[in-house]
């Protein structure tokens, strides 16, 4: 008999199904908390191939095939290796996939590593676009990295992306996302424009008495390892900032910015979401790396509420002038397969549940 499978992003449950089943193969026993409410983290494999360029392999060539015109040199993973900001790497992960012919799958980079600027993107063989992969995909996945401002410290079994997987399309319509946000209050304070997704507005007056409003990186700074947590002093690789009654920030096109949205976000258990990254309806910048927010991120029952987006900015060509309540991305939702059966939040040890103004989990608390 054929397996149907739900239309719809798949929760937990179906993703470890898939895996049950043979549609995503590890090369490895999955780590105890590798499956997320509604991704599946990737890991990374024991190589890193530094190579000249970005490609996608195109219809003809397999990504392995790419490499090897392209590669420099290869890099042992197996006890560490740095990465260096500005070069460009190819890593076979852990996982590949041979998916259903009516499941396909999509990536983003993880929250983390968004926050320190690594830019990854997914590629399957024969792909004609990155972080997509096909219903019925079947091959190997590899993860280009990039890091932009800081250089990492990774090794095999590193979770830097994760990856979502659906049947059909599950994106909710203009109307369907004015129905739930007036049933789930999708997004709390502010004037919030709802149409092709939700839109989300900037916070430029600050938090607390100082009035941070957020950080700029800072450049020639020391290794971030990315499987350490809390170890790092913010002010070694961070410059805060603050609103001085201004409520305006101009963005420079050579800095990287944490920022933070306006209004609380809500992602009710039935739905996941995900980060528009650029949009040049709302400026010239990128907001996100890490799009995905799963289902109970801001969801008071999971311990969430007043959770904010931590937006990663950069703008792209031209300094761009933000201000105070100023249109900066939007997240548009969809619709789980079926019910959950766990949510983002504190019993999943999750980093960014109930966060305001937030670095990534390496850095230690800071105190302003």
């Amino acid at each position: 008999m054929v397996e149907t499978w739900p239309k719809g992003v798949f929760p937990a449950r179906l993703i470890e199904k898939l895996h049950a089943e043979g549609a995503i193969i590890a090369s490895r026993t999955f780590d105890t908390d590798q499956v997320q409410p509604a991704s599946l983290d990737l890991r990374l494999g024991k190589t890193a191939f530094r190579v000249r360029s970005s490609f996608l392999p195109g219809p003809s060539h397999s990504v392995a095939e790419r490499i090897e015109a392209l590669k420099l040199h290869e890099i042992d993973l197996s006890k560490g290796a740095v990465l260096e900001r500005g070069c460009v790497y190819l890593v076979p992960l852990e996982e590949s996939l041979a998916l259903p012919p009516e499941v396909s799958a999509s990536a983003n980079p993880k929250s983390s590593t968004g926050r320190l600027d690594v830019f990854t993107r997914v590629i399957g063989d024969r792909a004609r676009g990155f972080d997509q992969l096909p219903a019925g995909y079947t091959g190997p996945l590899y993860l280009e990295i990039s890091p932009r401002t800081f250089p990492v410290l990774v090794r095999a079994g590193s979770r830097l992306s994760q990856m979502r997987f659906r049947c059909g399309d599950s994106r909710l319509s203009v109307a369907e996302h004015q129905a739930l946000h007036a049933s789930d209050t999708l997004v709390i304070g502010g004037d919030v424009p709802v149409g092709e997704g939700i839109a989300l507005s900037i916070d430029l007056r600050g938090q607390g008495r100082d009035g941070l409003i957020g950080f700029r990186s800072k450049r020639h700074t020391a290794v971030v390892d990315v499987d350490r947590k809390a170890t790092l002093d913010v002010r070694d690789f961070w410059d805060p900032l603050y609103a001085h009654g201004q409520s305006e920030l101009i963005l420079d096109p050579d800095e990287f910015y944490i920022l933070v949205s306006l209004e609380a976000v809500h992602v009710p258990p039935t739905h996941a979401a995900e980060m528009v990254p650029f949009d040049p309806l709302v400026g010239e910048f990128r907001v996100h790396y890490a799009g995905f927010f799963d289902p109970g991120f801001g969801h008071s029952a999971a311990g969430g509420t007043g959770s904010r987006a931590v937006l990663e900015v950069r703008s792209r060509e031209v300094p761009f002038l933000l201000g105070h309540g100023q249109t900066i991305g939007r997240l548009i939702y969809e619709a789980l397969a079926e019910q959950p059966d766990r949510l983002y939040g504190t019993d999943l040890g999750s980093n960014y549940q109930a966060q305001t103004l937030k670095l990534s989990k390496h850095f230690k608390a800071f105190d302003g």
